[in-house]
C-alpha cells in the first residue's frame, strides 16, 4: 500500500551511534549530525504544529511543510539531488546513506573486513639463518601480544613460573582469568608469587608470544591467498620482523623499507587450521599455474651458479666447511658424508657440483633421490656437450653435468629441484633441502666475496668498436630508409601509410642496435664479471640491463612508438624541422657509464615518466578489477558430487574444469604427472637386476596385464589413457634401439625395463591422479578470481601490434581484460579472423579480401565528371580497371550498374547506362520537383561514396602472413563487425571463423561459442604478456559470464542479475539503493553467501565450513520408512 511509504515516525538511534563530543577549548558540548537533523526535524514539527492549532497562514504552513520534507529526506541521504537553491544547507552533513555506503562506510569498513586486535606490523628485515617456516619476531612485540593458554595438570608449573615473571620478563604473561570469573588480573601490580600459587586447572594465562607460536604474516597489497601464509614464530633482540629470503616471492616483498602485519590466533581451532591450510611449507605451489613460488632467489642462485661451475674446485678445508654448514637448526644431528675426492694428486680435491649435491643428498643412506634432465637458462643446442654447461643432468641427487642457475634453484617453473622434492617426498623434505641451501651458499658468497663496481660496467676498447660499427651500420640503413621514403621508392608495408611504414621500419632497426650491443657485451665480459654472473644464473637482471650499462641505452619509446614530435613540428628545440633522424626522436647513443647527453636525458625522462604514470593508473585499474571478480565468484565451491555451486545450490561446472583435477598438482602442462621424468627417476632408483628385461614388443601387453589388476579396477579412465600413451612411446624407443644395437650387450642398459619397473610405474601414476582430484570445499570461484587478478598488475596499459601486421593496432595488456569481463558490447579494436580455404595463395587471397572489404565506387574510378549538353545532362564514370584488377576486385560495369540501382538513390533502370567495359552514364531523374542541375551536382556527391564491393560495415581487411610453416599461409584479419556475413563470404571457412567480439560471437553462434571466445580471447592476452594461468580458472570465470543463458558482465549489473542476496549487492556498490529496494519489495535473504556470513559473522559455506559434524545419538530412533508410492515393475 503507498500509504506505508509516508513516513509518520523516525528512529531516535541510541547514542552510541551519535557520540556528544566535549571540547576544553569552549563551553558546551559539539552534537553529532544525527542529533542535530533530528532536533531541526523535531523544531519544524513543532512549529507546523503551533501555526495549525493557532491558524497561520497557509503560505507558510506550506512552506514549513516543503522544509519538513526536505529535512527529513536530507536526515537519509544528506546528498540527494533537486534541493531547491534557496533551501540547500550552509555545512554538508553525513546523513543515515554516507553511514553506510563507501569504502569507510559501515558494509565495507566494519562489517565486511575489520580492524583486529593481537596485531603487529614493523619493518622487515632478511634472515637467511631462519628455516623456511620461521618468522622472526621482536622481543618487546612478544611481550605485548598474547595468547590466553588453559592450565592443565601438565602445563601448571610452566605457567606459574610465566605469571611470576609478569609483564617486562619474556616469557611471561599479562593476565590471569581464573575460571568461572569474567575478570582479568593485570601482572604489571599486584602479587604475582601468590597470584602464581593460586592457579588452578581450568584457569587462563594470557601468556607472551614464545618460540614455536603459530601467527600469521602477511604483506598488502594482499593480491592473492599467499599473500597471507602461516609461520612459527622465533622471538629474537632485534626490532624488525626477520624471514628466509626464499619466502619473499609469495608477498612480493623486498627489504627497502617494506613493512608487514603479524596476527596471533587466539584458540587451539583457529591454530590448526592455520597450520594445516595456511602454513608456508603447505603452499609452496600457487594455485594460478602449480609453479613453484617458494624457492631460491638472488644471492642463493648466484652462490649456487658459482658453486656448480666446471672449474670450482674446493680443498679439504674448504669442502668441509661447506659441509658444515648444513648442521644446525633440526639438521643439527645430520650425518653428512662427503664423497669420495675427484682429484687425488697432486692434492685431494672435490668439485663445486659435488658438494652442492649434498644439499639434496647429505650421506650416503639417505631416502631422497631426484632425477632430472632439463635445459639450464642459457642452454645453446647440444645436449651431450653445451658450451655453457647448462643441460641439467642429475642422477639419484648426484649432478652428473650443468650448472644450477633459476630453471633448476628459483621460482615460476616445475623443473626445479625443489619441486620435484615436493612432488617425490613432500613439502617438509622441499623446505628442508631449501634452508641447506640458503645457509651453504650465503656462506660460501661471504666468504668467496661478491661485489659489484664500475669496473664491472666499464667497456673494453674492442667492445667501443663494436658498438661504434653497429651504430654506424644502423645509422646509414635510417639514412636509406628517410632517402626511399622523400623520393617515394620506400615500399609500403600492407595497410601503412609512407610514414607509418618508415616509422616501423626504422623503429625495428633502432630496437636491433641495442639488442646487437648486448650479444657484444656477452662475447666481451670477463666470465668473472659480476654483472654477468647475475645476468647469466637469472638471479638479478638481463642482457639487456648490462648492455644499457655498459653499451648502448637504446630507443626510448613512448606508446610503443619513437618520441612524438611536440609544438613546433619537433620533439626538441636543439633538432630541426621534421627532423627524422634517430637522435631527434629519442635514440639514446651513450651508455649510463659514459653518461646521457641533455636531450637523451630529456627522452629517458620522458620514458621513465611513462613508465611511472602508467603503474599508478594501473595500479588503481586492477584493484577495481580484482575487487569484482572476487565479488562476483566468491561462493563458487567444488561439491561432494563434483559439481561446481553457488551458495543458493545452482550448478555452475558440472566437473571443475572438465576434469576435477586441482591446479595445484599440475606436474606439467594440465596433467598430474610427468611421466617422462617419472618412468627415467623409477629406471634410476630400481635397477631389478635379478629380473629379466622386457623385449619392445612385450611392454603393452605386459602393461595391460597389470593395469586388469584388482587394484586397478576403479582407477581413473584419463589415467590409464595417459599411461598407456606413454608406454607406447617407450615401446617405440626399445624396439628402435633393438634394432640397433645387441640387447645382450651394453645396449640392453640403455632401456632396460622389467615387469617390477612398470607396475611401480604405475602406481605411483596412479597415486599421483588420485592426489590430483580437487578436494570437495574449495573455494574455486575465490581462487580464480586472485589467479585472474593477482597478474593483472604486472600487465601493461599499453595496446600492441597484432601478430603478423604492422598497421593493425590491438587492444592488449588491462584494458582488454577490462572489455572481456565487462562484457562490452562495444569494444574497442574488433577483429575477425578469417580462414581462408586455399591458405597458400596470395593471389585468392587478394580475391576474398576484396569481396569482404568495402570499396566504394570513388576508390576504383579515374573520374567521375559532369556532363552538359544542350538536349542532355549526365555523369560520366570512368572505371580504373588496372586498380580493379592488381586489387584483386571482381567489379565490371555491370557490378557497378547493380550495386547503383540497390542503392538509396532511388534511380530508374534506364536512366543507369553501360558503354563498353569502363564506362558508366547516371542521369539524373526529371520528374523531381529540383532542376536536373541541382539534382545532378547532388549524385556527383554521393555517386563516389556508393558501396561496389565487399561488405558494407567492413572498412578495412588486411591479409596476414605467416612465416612458420614453409611454404607460408596466410590468413584475412578483418576490422570491425559483421561475423555472419564474412562467415558466409565465398572463399571463406566459416566454420574456422573467430571474431573476438563476445557478443557478437553470442548473437551469430550462441552462448556455447560466446564462453569459448571468452576463454581464448582472456588466454591470449595473458600469454602475450608471458603470463601463464592454468585454464581452469579461465574456464570458471567464462562459466560463471555464462551460466543465465546470457553473457553477463563482472559488473555491478551483471552481479545484480547472478545474485539475489541484498547483503552480498549492499556490501559491493550502490549500497542505499538495494537497501531501499529490498525493504519496499520487502525481500528475504538467505544468508548462504561469503558475503552475508561474514557480515552476520557466521561460518561460510567453503573449505571447512562446507560439511557439519554429526553427533552420535544412541536414543535416536529412525522414523519407520513410508511404503513407496510408485511401484517399478
Amino acid at each position: 500500500n503507498p500509504a506505508n511509504l509516508i513516513v509518520t515516525r523516525l528512529y531516535v538511534p541510541p547514542v552510541c551511534i551519535r557520540p556528544s563530543v566535549v571540547s576544553e577549548i569552549k563551553a558546551g558540548t559539539t552534537e553529532d549530525d544525527i542529533t542535530m537533523k533530528q532536533s531541526e526535524i523535531l523544531l519544524i514539527n513543532d512549529v507546523i504544529a503551533k501555526h495549525t492549532s493557532t491558524g497561520g497562514k497557509v503560505e507558510l504552513i506550506q512552506e514549513d511543510w516543503d522544509f519538513l520534507q526536505l529535512h527529513v529526506a536530507l536526515y537519509f541521504n544528506s546528498e540527494v539531488s533537486g534541493v531547491p537553491l534557496t533551501m540547500i544547507p550552509k555545512k554538508q552533513t553525513r546523513g543515515i546513506v554516507q553511514r553506510l555506503k563507501g569504502k569507510q562506510g559501515r558494509f565495507r569498513g566494519n562489517l565486511s573486513g575489520k580492524r583486529v586486535d593481537f596485531s603487529a606490523r614493523t619493518v622487515i628485515s632478511p634472515d637467511p639463518n631462519l628455516l623456511i617456516h620461521q618468522v622472526g619476531v621482536p622481543e618487546r612485540v612478544a611481550k605485548i601480544l598474547t595468547y590466553p593458554e588453559r592450565v592443565h595438570p601438565r602445563n601448571i608449573e610452566k605457567m606459574r613460573q610465566l605469571v611470576q615473571n609478569g609483564t617486562d620478563r619474556h616469557p611471561g604473561a599479562n593476565y590471569v582469568q581464573q575460571k568461572g570469573s569474567a575478570f582479568k588480573k593485570y601482572l604489571a601490580y599486584g602479587n604475582r608469587d601468590k597470584i602464581a600459587h593460586d592457579l588452578r586447572c581450568g584457569d587462563i594465562v594470557e601468556r607472551h608470544l614464545v618460540d614455536g607460536d603459530i601467527v600469521l604474516f602477511n604483506r598488502q597489497p594482499s593480491l592473492h591467498k599467499l599473500s597471507i601464509m602461516c609461520h612459527q614464530a622465533k622471538v629474537q633482540q632485534q626490532r624488525t620482523f626477520r624471514f628466509n629470503e626464499c619466502a619473499c616471492t609469495p608477498y612480493n616483498a623486498d627489504f627497502d623499507g617494506d613493512e608487514m602485519n603479524l596476527h596471533l590466533p587466539q584458540t587451539e581451532e583457529a591454530r590448526a587450521e592455520a597450520w594445516i591450510l595456511m602454513g608456508n611449507k603447505s603452499n609452496l605451489v600457487t594455485p594460478k599455474n602449480g609453479e613453484l613460488l617458494i624457492a631460491a632467489t638472488q644471492d642463493f642462485i648466484t652462490g649456487g651458479y658459482v658453486l656448480t661451475q666446471k672449474d670450482e674446485f674446493l680443498t679439504k678445508e674448504r669442502a668441509m666447511q661447506l659441509a658444515t654448514c648444513l648442521i644446525a637448526g633440526p639438521d643439527a644431528n645430520m650425518r653428512v658424508e662427503l664423497p669420495p675426492p675427484a682429484i687425488l694428486k697432486p692434492r685431494v680435491m672435490w668439485t663445486g657440483k659435488q658438494i652442492f649435491s649434498l644439499i639434496m643428498k647429505p650421506h650416503w643412506e639417505s631416502h631422497t633421490l631426484i632425477n632430472i634432465e632439463t635445459k639450464g637458462k642459457n642452454y645453446t643446442t647440444n645436449q651431450d656437450l653445451c658450451c655453457k654447461d647448462s643441460y641439467v643432468v642429475i642422477r639419484n641427487s648426484e649432478i652428473m653435468c650443468g650448472v644450477m642457475d633459476k630453471n633448476t634453484m628459483g621460482s615460476g617453473t616445475k623443473k626445479c629441484i625443489f619441486y620435484v622434492l615436493l612432488r617425490d617426498y613432500g613439502e617438509e623434505e622441499a623446505t628442508r633441502a631449501m634452508w641447506r641451501l640458503s645457509k651453504m651458499t650465503s656462506y660460501m658468497i661471504m666468504n668467496r666475496g661478491f661485489s659489484f663496481g664500475v669496473g664491472d660496467v666499464t667497456p673494453s676498447r674492442i667492445l667501443l668498436g663494436e658498438k661504434q660499427k653497429l651504430l654506424d651500420n644502423g645509422y646509414s640503413k635510417c639514412s636509406d630508409y628517410i632517402s626511399k621514403m622523400k623520393t617515394g621508392t620506400l615500399q609500403c608495408q600492407p595497410g601503412c601509410t609512407l610514414e607509418e611504414t618508415l616509422e616501423s621500419v626504422m623503429l625495428r632497426e633502432l630496437s636491433s642496435i641495442r639488442e646487437l650491443a648486448a650479444k657484444a657485451c656477452f662475447n666481451e665480459l670477463h666470465r668473472t664479471n659480476s654483472a654477468l654472473i647475475m645476468a647469466q644464473s637469472g638471479s638479478k637482471g638481463s642482457n639487456i640491463n648490462i648492455s644499457q650499462m655498459i653499451a648502448c641505452v637504446g630507443q626510448q619509446a613512448i606508446n610503443g612508438k619513437r618520441v612524438p614530435n611536440g609544438y613546433e613540428d619537433r620533439s626538441l628545440p636543439h633538432f630541426e624541422k621534421f627532423s627524422k633522424i634517430p637522435a631527434a626522436r629519442g635514440f639514446v647513443q651513450n651508455s649510463f657509464f659514459s653518461g646521457l647527453t641533455p636531450t637523451e636525458f630529456f627522452f629517458h625522462t620522458m620514458a621513465g615518466r611513462e613508465g611511472l604514470v602508467d603503474t599508478a593508473v594501473k595500479t588503481a585499474e586492477t584493484g577495481y578489477l580484482q575487487r569484482r571478480l572476487v565479488k562476483c565468484l566468491e561462493d563458487l565451491v567444488v561439491h561432494y558430487d563434483g559439481t561446481v555451486r553457488n551458495a543458493i545450490g545452482e550448478v555452475v561446472e558440472f566437473t571443475y574444469g572438465g576434469d576435477g583435477l586441482d591446479p595445484v598438482f599440475m606436474e606439467v602442462q594440465s596433467k598430474p604427472v610427468d611421466l617422462e621424468r617419472q618412468f627415467m627417476h623409477i629406471r634410476a632408483l630400481r635397477k631389478h637386476r635379478e629380473e629379466e628385461a622386457l623385449e619392445g614388443d612385450e611392454i603393452m601387453p605386459t602393461a595391460t596385464e597389470i593395469l586388469s589388476l584388482d587394484k586397478f579396477i576403479h582407477s581413473r579412465q584419463d589415467f590409464k589413457r595417459d599411461s598407456l600413451e606413454f608406454l607406447n612411446t617407450v615401446r617405440k624407443h626399445v624396439c628402435k634401439i633393438e634394432s640397433n644395437y645387441s640387447m645382450r650387450g651394453p645396449g640392453g642398459e640403455i632401456c632396460r625395463t622389467t615387469k617390477s619397473h612398470l607396475e611401480e610405474f604405475l602406481e605411483i601414476v596412479e597415486k599421483k591422479y588420485c592426489r590430483a582430484v580437487t578436494e570437495p570445499g574449495t573455494a574455486v570461484g575465490a581462487l580464480a578470481a586472485q589467479s585472474i587478478g593477482e597478474p593483472g598488475t604486472q600487465m601493461t596499459l599499453k595496446t600492441f601490434h597484432f601478430a603478423g601486421v604492422a598497421s593493425m593496432n590491438i587492444t592488449q595488456g588491462v584494458p582488454r581484460i577490462v572489455e572481456i569481463i565487462n562484457a562490452s558490447k562495444s569494444i574497442s579494436t574488433p577483429i575477425i579472423t578469417a580462414e581462408l580455404e586455399n591458405n597458400t595463395n596470395m593471389e585468392f587471397a587478394r580475391k576474398v579480401k576484396g569481396r569482404i572489404e568495402k570499396t566504394t565506387l570513388g576508390e576504383i574510378s579515374s573520374y567521375i565528371e559532369e556532363v552538359y549538353k544542350p538536349s542532355d545532362c549526365f555523369l560520366l564514370i570512368k572505371l580504373d580497371i588496372e586498380r580493379i584488377r592488381v586489387l584483386g576486385l571482381e567489379i565490371d560495369a555491370e557490378t557497378i550498374r547493380f550495386a547503383l540501382r540497390n542503392s538509396k538513390l532511388r534511380l530508374k533502370p534506364n536512366n543507369i547506362e553501360v558503354l563498353g567495359s569502363s564506362l558508366v552514364i547516371v542521369r539524373p531523374d526529371s520528374n523531381k520537383n529540383s532542376s536536373l542541375n541541382t539534382e545532378l551536382q547532388r549524385l556527383s556527391t554521393v555517386i563516389p561514396n556508393i558501396v561496389v564491393g565487399g561488405l558494407s560495415n567492413i572498412s578495412r581487411a588486411v591479409i596476414a602472413i605467416s612465416d612458420a610453416v614453409q611454404p607460408p599461409t596466410y590468413q584475412l584479419c578483418v576490422e570491425g563487425s559483421g561475423l555472419r556475413d564474412v562467415m558466409a563470404t565465398y572463399g571463406v571457412r566459416g566454420n574456422h571463423t573467430k571474431s573476438n567480439n563476445i557478443w557478437e560471437v553470442f548473437n551469430t553462434l550462441g552462448i556455447e561459442a560466446a564462453r569459448t571466445t571468452i576463454m581464448t580471447e582472456i588466454a591470449s592476452v595473458m600469454s602475450g604478456h608471458g603470463m601463464s594461468v592454468d585454464s581452469r580458472h579461465v574456464m570458471l570465470l567464462a562459466s560463471q559470464m555464462t551460466s543465465r543463458g546470457e553473457v553477463l558482465g563482472i559488473t555491478r549489473h551483471g552481479l545484480a542479475k547472478m545474485r539475489e542476496s541484498v547483503f552480498n549487492l549492499a556490501s559491493f556498490e550502490k549500497t542505499a539503493d538495494h537497501l531501499f529496494d529490498a525493504s519496499y519489495y520487502g525481500q528475504v535473504d538467505s544468508i548462504d553467501g561469503v558475503s552475508e556470513r561474514i557480515i552476520l559473522g557466521m561460518p561460510a559455506g567453503i573449505g571447512t565450513g562446507v560439511f557439519k559434524i554429526l553427533h552420535k545419538n544412541d536414543n535416536y530412533v529412525l522414523d519407520e520408512q513410508n511404503e513407496p508410492i510408485f511401484y517399478l515393475k
